[in-house]
């Protein structure tokens, strides 16, 4: 079952992001390839997008997200004993972005691992991390997603490269007497592998030939079906398992893919747009980054208060679902 009896003594004690410098509008766009600033917004919902550095890599944005969280809440890392980085677009493939991490903060005892689950990166993270802390064996676990996105994306293909950006969360989750985590749910269609996709060393997906450009090689139509068809089925299963209906959901925070997308997932569900958290109209598609980027605008701004439920709905490449009710508990 993909939604079924869940446990959690997880609670999340801090959260922090970062973003580069460097900004990418639409009229920039209008520059390099053939679109415009209209055409852009009216079929993603997106303005502008952040872009690292030529010189930043993903650890970079790592650090970055993990100093915000220090900045706002007083803990430490030092004695973190487990590091999970979600990302797609790693510095190298090892050393793990994970033990990077671990190495810049000086943390002496603590596993290091990246996890690729593409766009669902984050939440699925979160629900190794539940697990982690579930088993015993581990107290206090740093989970970051972060993207440099714009290093794989084609500039030439007006289709992709007005979608990505790039950027990075972290939040630090810890065991409590009574954990927020209320409702998890974690679904998978490889089948359909081949429609998003960026290769390394084989031709093939399953029986599809794909372009081995190193690129980031999306069928949006394809994504698209499916990301409003099946993302509703999950939200509904996911529900009906935790005992919730769409009118206890304070704040829907899903993938920031698109916001098309979104809006029709809003629709199909019944989940208000209004109660609805995306990072994505200047910040771009960040992929694992996403949602803690969402995450962390709405508790800035007060909107994300104490006590609400939030469900957090990753998916992306692979095809990959994951998603998280959590109760929010700090400020």
């Amino acid at each position: 079952m993909a939604a079924s009896e869940f446990h959690s003594n997880a609670r999340i004690t801090a959260i922090g992001t970062y973003v580069p410098e460097r900004i990418l509008t639409n009229e920039d766009l209008e520059q390099m390839v053939d679109t415009n600033h209209e055409w852009i917004v009216q079929r993603t919902g997106i303005v502008e997008r952040r872009i690292a550095a030529d010189d930043q890599y993903c650890s970079d944005l790592c650090y970055g997200a993990v100093r915000s969280l220090l900045e706002n809440y007083p803990v430490t890392v030092e004695d973190v004993d487990y590091i999970l980085v979600a990302t797609s677009t790693p510095d190298t493939f090892f050393p793990s972005v994970a033990s990077r991490v671990q190495a810049y903060f000086g943390i002496q005892a603590a596993g290091a691992v990246d996890l690729q689950a593409a766009c669902a990166g984050f939440v699925s993270a979160l629900q190794v991390a539940n697990g982690l802390l579930l088993s015993g064996a581990y107290r206090k676990i740093l989970v970051i997603g972060a993207e440099t996105l714009s290093k794989i994306t084609d500039y030439t293909d007006r289709t992709t490269c007005i979608l990505f950006g790039d950027g990075a969360g972290a939040v630090l989750v810890e065991p409590g007497d009574e954990g927020t985590f209320v409702g998890s749910y974690a679904i998978t269609d490889g089948s359909a592998g081949h429609h998003l996709y960026r290769s390394s060393l084989s031709p093939t997906i399953g029986s599809s030939e794909i372009r081995q450009t190193g690129h980031i090689v999306q069928n949006g139509r394809e994504v698209y079906k499916w990301a409003v068809t099946r993302i509703p089925e999950g939200i509904q299963q996911l529900l009906a398992s935790a005992g919730l209906s769409v009118h206890d959901i304070d704040w829907f925070i899903p993938h920031s893919a698109n916001l098309r997308i979104i809006e029709s997932i809003c629709e199909r569900t019944g989940i208000p747009m209004e109660h609805t958290l995306h990072s994505l109209v200047y910040n771009g598609n960040t992929s694992a980054a996403s949602i803690p980027l969402a995450l962390h605008a709405g508790v800035k701004d007060g909107r994300v208060q104490p006590g609400n439920l939030l469900l957090l709905y990753g998916f992306g490449g692979g095809l990959t679902q994951a998603a998280l009710v959590v109760k929010w508990s700090i400020t």
